[in-house]
């Protein structure tokens, strides 16, 4: 298979809102923009993009149709600790911004649709998790 595109396609009975949403906080544009369906790019980043698609539409199989619920969107930054007091008092902040062992400096914050989105730089991780990474996949 050769992948041309990857992005995650978040469904919801409220496309206008989670449109909103991500333009708002987040910096993202739509691209295309219908009643049922929004493809949105990320203004800095282009390559980088998300879908927002009305769960009720006839594209979608009738026994998936619903909500997006137990999704995580990982939005890696440079500046994670700039991220959060930009966002801390306008997005519902679900887990405050701590460092893990594992290697990230994060916070995660909800959408309108309960999918949650991580915000993370990449930190150095403690040794024990270091030794589980493949050396080119180390973060510093």
């Amino acid at each position: 298979m050769k992948l041309t595109s990857y992005y995650p396609v978040i469904c919801t009975e409220n496309v206008a809102a989670t449109q909103a949403f991500y333009e708002t906080h987040f910096g993202f544009r739509a691209v295309f923009a219908a009643d049922w369906y929004v493809h949105l790019t990320l203004e800095s980043a282009p390559g980088v993009n998300l879908a927002v698609l009305d769960s009720r539409h006839t594209t979608i199989p009738e026994d998936f149709r619903a909500s997006a619920r137990g999704l995580l969107l990982n939005l890696e930054v440079e500046d994670v600790d700039a991220e959060y007091e930009r966002l801390r008092d306008t997005v519902p902040v679900q887990l405050a911004l701590r460092d893990e062992p594992f290697g990230q400096r994060h916070f995660i914050a909800a959408d309108p649709n309960g999918v949650l989105i991580d915000v993370i730089t990449p930190i150095p991780p403690s040794a024990e998790f270091a030794a589980l990474y493949h050396p080119e996949a180390l973060p510093s």
